[in-house]
């Protein structure tokens, strides 16, 4: 990946190109001046600019505008960096297109991370790009039957900015999308989306605000179960300088604040502190907000999207969460059954992440058996789209064949002796259940490795180090497998 870094400070400008060549492994073309770093950008196209917002000549944020006014302007990502905490004008930078702002001095782990999502970012929309060209290719070529088909192919690929691809293949999940694209047209309603825990909520709430076109408003999120009682209030609303011990002395704007002119996504709802809701419900209504220690009244143009896994209406009777809350939060409602409710998305769904994470780890899958089929539609999937997302990465990184065979899915849907059953696996957890008449230690041993390989996403030598055994060990519980 070629960068673009642009910086009319040397030392920082230097300091930052070294982290990302030699740390990062990129390539990066460096600039001390925004109008120079324009043509570089007409020449070259760099998919990731990395730019300063105060410069002389060419500010960074003429820099952004001028490249997002481009339709190429979409395939490049830009990280604006300031060293002045001016937060209006990273917010403005934000509301112009930028994929994201650092302050000086730069966090590199922070730095890398954004990167990493960019990366991501990138690869999936080159990859929505290409699967339109070729659905448009195949669409003018078939006939009737063979357009019908393709359609409902190319209604599973959404363009959603940050999540990539979005599975669409039952009548169920066709009712969301188009629910959720009728509430886009409206930023007045309120929506509250409900499911289960892995059942893509935060995807249905970004195609709320993206619909189907090129949205640039913010996008912000703020996940209430994350945020500790007493941080949540100056979290959400910002604050004041000097409000309270600690704070800083140039005040700080919140979440709600950001996501003016777009939207605020409160994840896990039901998790927002008791004594909050009130505050919540008045900016609902009144469309206006004070921040913490403040007394100047701030108009608010944002649209409220929230989701929870939680049962509201008994919270409600337990005297937990606000009725009237509660009836303003759902004035639009979308409910997403579990995976298990619709398995007729299991095979579809498998085969969408087959075909991906293969071409991105350049495995040789192609297809799936039909005994695998059949084991993948017989298990709940208690962690719903996300288990089945990380089982199949997981196959992708331990094997390497044209067919995928129910030996490489490493679960099991019977309730037997002998049976070690994987009942939730994410990034950083795997739950298990054991059998009541006993386990063999090999397949316990094997459980814990083929996680651990995924983990550390197949460094054979960072599992070794983790486990405290040699990396022969390792390759042979692997071929064990």
């Amino acid at each position: 990946m070629r960068v673009l870094l642009v910086d009319d400070e040397q030392l920082s400008r230097k300091s930052i190109a070294n982290f990302l060549q030699h740390f990062l492994g990129l390539d990066v073309d460096e600039c001390d001046d925004a109008e120079l770093a324009l043509s570089l950008w007409n020449e070259k196209k760099h998919p990731l600019i990395i730019s300063d917002i105060k410069m002389p000549k060419m500010s960074g944020l003429e820099l952004l505008t001028e490249i997002k006014s481009y339709s190429e302007g979409k395939f490049t990502d830009v990280i604006m960096i300031t060293g002045h905490a001016d937060f209006d004008t990273a917010l403005q930078a934000l509301r112009a297109g930028a994929w994201d702002y650092l302050k000086k001095p730069i966090d590199v782990e922070e730095l890398a991370s954004v990167i990493e999502k960019s990366q991501e970012h990138l690869s999936l929309l080159k990859e929505n790009t290409q699967l339109k060209t070729q659905f448009e290719e195949k669409l003018y070529e078939s006939t009737l039957d063979l357009q019908i088909k393709f359609d409902k192919i190319k209604n599973a690929y959404l363009e959603v900015a940050g999540i990539g691809q979005v599975g669409i293949f039952s009548e169920k999940m066709t009712a969301i999308q188009n629910l959720a694209l009728s509430f886009h047209k409206d930023r007045s309603v309120s929506v509250l989306i409900t499911g289960e825990t892995g059942t893509g909520k935060e995807i249905i709430a970004r195609m709320i605000h993206y619909g189907d076109g090129q949205v640039t408003t913010p996008f912000i999120t703020i996940n209430c179960s994350s945020i500790s009682p007493s941080l949540f209030e100056s979290e959400l609303f910002g604050y004041e300088g000097g409000s309270f011990t600690g704070s800083k002395k140039t005040g700080l704007i919140g979440k709600l604040e950001m996501a003016q002119g777009g939207t605020i996504f409160l994840d896990e709802i039901g998790d927002m502190p008791l004594e909050l809701q009130p505050k919540l419900l008045r900016v609902i209504q009144q469309k206006e907000m004070y921040r913490v220690g403040g007394i100047k009244k701030i108009d608010l143009n944002v649209r409220f999207i929230c989701a929870t896994n939680r049962d509201i209406p008994e919270m409600i009777n337990q005297g937990l969460f606000r009725k009237d809350l509660f009836y303003r939060l759902n004035t639009g409602s979308i409910h997403i059954p579990s995976l298990k409710e619709r398995k007729e998305d299991i095979m579809p769904l498998a085969q969408m992440f087959l075909t991906k994470f293969s071409e991105m780890r350049k495995r040789k899958f192609k297809f799936m058996s039909q005994d695998t089929i059949t084991e993948l539609e017989n298990y709940d999937w208690p962690g719903n789209i996300r288990e089945l997302q990380n089982v199949i990465e997981r196959c992708t990184v331990l094997y390497d064949e044209i067919e995928l065979k129910p030996y490489h899915l490493n679960i099991n849907t019977g309730e037997g002796p002998n049976h070690l059953v994987i009942k939730n696996i994410t990034n950083d957890d795997l739950v298990l259940s054991f059998p009541p008449d006993g386990v063999s230690l090999e397949d316990i041993e094997e459980t814990i490795v083929s996680f651990l390989v995924e983990k550390f996403d197949g460094n054979k030598s960072k599992v070794a180090s983790y486990l405290n055994v040699s990396r022969n060990t390792i390759r042979r519980k692997l071929k064990e497998l």
